[in-house]
Parts: structure tokens; sequence; C-alpha cells
């Protein structure tokens, strides 16, 4: 029989460090800590404290009174400063982590949340695929926005190929427009200044125009993230009918499952009308049933099928939206903006440890102590993939 326990208990260290002084250079010397040390707590500690918030979920409050009810004397913005301050690593491994998710598979799955930030309404856009789940807050749900998250946040470029003229016809603008901006744009790729100016050429009152500035933006946004080769290009994303998702990658499926609750708020009060909705809801799932069968026969027979690694369904994406809600439920809001990239990055690296069945405390602690003995979670979701494939060639 094994019996499973725990021992929490304090340990205190006291270094002491020598102290020279040198005559000649007239400056004094003092030794360093050991490798990791930082500060007046340990790396256990930190771990713990990242892990509380970010794993379970546990309020600052609540984490400053577990401390102290197991002897750790620490002050709670000693906690909000490991919670937000010198997170360098950590926000570089989230950057990883999305731009190995991005090359581990050809479409992406996406989803929203709302967030807010010192009070202020704001967003959260969840990426995802099996591999990994990242998190990103912005000031608006835009098309331009998650452009620049897609593009890793790299300065906008802006080019005016056939690609971004049939994207402005698309959009509605009139051939008047569209002649100006081939005459003026045609095969260029401008920065943000110079589509500024361009723009602004053709609109000489900066408050008319305004939607049409922004489709003449994402039209020239889209076509340049396409021929990007300095970053991986998402070929299909996976999202609900909202309009920010549209348009932003070749092809896009969407999910059944959002679609299909389109016709349960149906409520119609003639009985033949019910009698109606009840078969087609029945029809309707019977064929979602013969697709997930299709699917696994590589069948092509819509995009789903077309690319049969593609979910029906975009419950993933929904259920990294889920975990933010849940957070939000804790914590109110973020205050301050390190708060918020602090909790977007953490987030980020939990609910990515946990698809790689990666152990979050172990992994923080590796990273705090600055061993770096714990593989980087990219480097893993390169390893899954490569196994992933061998399994699906092997069977």
């Amino acid at each position: 029989m094994v019996v499973q326990d725990i021992i929490i208990t304090t340990k205190n260290t006291a270094y002491r460090k020598e102290v020279w002084y040198s005559p000649s250079q007239h400056r004094t010397y003092r030794g360093e800590l050991p490798h990791g040390i930082e500060g007046e707590f340990g790396n256990g500690v930190k771990s713990l404290i990242i892990t509380l918030k970010h794993a379970s979920n546990v309020s600052e409050p609540k984490i400053h009174e577990f401390l102290e009810n197991i002897g750790i004397f620490i002050s709670p913005a000693t906690i909000s400063r490991i919670l937000t301050k010198n997170l360098e690593t950590f926000h570089q491994e989230k950057a990883d982590i999305f731009m190995a998710g991005l090359k581990s598979t050809r479409y992406q799955q996406i989803d929203d949340t709302g967030a807010k930030v010192n009070g202020q309404n704001q967003y959260v856009e969840i990426f995802c695929n099996p591999f990994y789940t990242a998190y990103f807050t912005i000031p608006s749900k835009d098309r331009l926005s998650i452009l620049d998250i897609l593009q890793g946040n790299k300065p906008r470029s802006y080019f005016f190929n056939e690609e971004a003229f049939t994207l402005l016809e698309s959009f509605g603008l009139s051939n008047k427009i569209i002649s100006k901006m081939r005459d003026n744009a045609l095969d260029k790729l401008l920065d943000e200044k110079q589509i500024q100016h361009l723009i602004n050429g053709i609109f000489h009152d900066p408050n008319k125009g305004r939607n049409i500035r922004t489709r003449i933006m994402e039209a020239g946004a889209i076509a340049a993230y396409h021929n990007r080769k300095d970053i991986p290009v998402v070929k299909v994303l996976l999202s609900d009918d909202a309009p920010q998702f549209k348009k932003l990658t070749e092809e896009q499926a969407l999910c059944w499952i959002h679609d299909a609750r389109n016709y349960k708020k149906l409520e119609p009060v003639v009985p033949l009308h019910k009698k109606e909705l009840e078969n087609f809801q029945s029809q309707y799932w019977n064929y979602y049933r013969k697709l997930l069968q299709f699917k696994e026969n590589r069948s092509e027979l819509l995009l789903t099928l077309k690319y049969p690694e593609i979910p029906l369904h975009n419950n993933a994406a929904e259920l990294g939206a889920r975990s933010q809600v849940r957070k939000r439920d804790v914590s109110l809001h973020t205050m301050t903006q390190d708060g918020t990239k602090a909790s977007d990055t953490f987030m980020t690296i939990v609910q990515t440890a946990k698809k790689l069945g990666v152990s979050v405390f172990d992994y923080i602690g590796d990273r705090v102590s600055k061993s770096f003995k714990v593989p980087s979670l990219a480097e893993l979701i390169g390893i899954e993939k490569s196994l992933a494939f061998e399994l699906k060639d092997n069977c």
C-alpha cells in the first residue's frame, strides 16, 4: 500500500559574501550569490507563487495568506513584483511557443473572450491546435489586430498585388477608389507611414471614409502577410463566423457546433414548422456524424476533408477561452501592462504544458532557477509533431 503525503517546511539560507577592496583601482569588489539566486526569496517560493497564480488560479491575497500560514513572511507588493517583473525569459518562451505552434499544423483554431485591463474592456484572442494554446490581450478585436498577432507583432506592411485588389472588390469598395489605388500602389510594398500618406491623398478630409480607409489597410496587410517568408503563414483558420476572422487566411473552416446553435435559437409556433425544424436538426447531426467518418478516410469532400486533420468543431479554442473566463472570475482584471503581459504569457505556458504532459511547477521552477534542464515547450511541440506524423504514417 502506498500512502501519498506532503511536507511543507521553510528553508532559510544565510549567504556570506566576501568583500575585497582594490587600493590601486579605488573600488570594492563583492562576491556573487550562486547562479539563479536573486533577491531575498528563493526559487522555490517564486515558483510556488507563479504556479498558484497561473496554474491553480489562486488570487494574490490568498497566495499571501497561504505563504504566511507556512512561515514565509512576504509582502503583497513583493508577490505582485514576482508575478509581473523580470519575466523576460518567460515572455520569450511564449513567443517561441507561438511560432512553434504556427509551424506545427497547416490550420490554426481561434476564439476570443472579454477581459478587463485597469477597468477598461479589452479582448483576449486564443490561438491553438493540438500542441499548444496561446493568449493575447488586445484593445479591439478587428482584422488588423489579429493579423498583427499572427505576424508576431512585427512592423506591419502593406502589399497591393492582385490579391489585395480582389479583396478590395470583395469589401465592396467603389471602382473609383480601386482605380486610384491601382494608379498609386500597384505591386508596391508600403510601410505604415507610406500607407497613411497614400490614403490621406485619396481622402482629404480625415473625418470621411473611415471604413474605406480600414478596408484598404486590411486588403494590403492581408496580401503582405500571405507573401511573408520570415514567419509561418497560416493556411487555414478554424473559427466561428465572426467578421474579424474572415479573409485573413487562404481558406477558412467554420465550426459546425457554432453553426448548429443558430438553429437552436429558432422557436417556431406552427406545429408543421416545429416538425420541419426537428427533422432538419436530426439530418444536420446525422450528416455531422458521417463527416466524422469521412474524415478518417481522408475523402476529398468539404474543406475539413481536404485537410483531414482539421476538427469539425472549435471546442479546443472555446476551452482555451473558458480557462481565461475562470481566471477572470477569480481575478477580475489586470491593473497594468506588465500584469496583462504576464497573464498572457503564463496562461500560454500553463495550457501548452498541460497539452504536452509537462509539470507546470517543474517547468516554472526550472526556468526561475535558470537551470534550463527541462526542454523548452517550443522544442517539445516540434517533437510531438514529429511523433504524431510518424504514428500517422505507421497506421
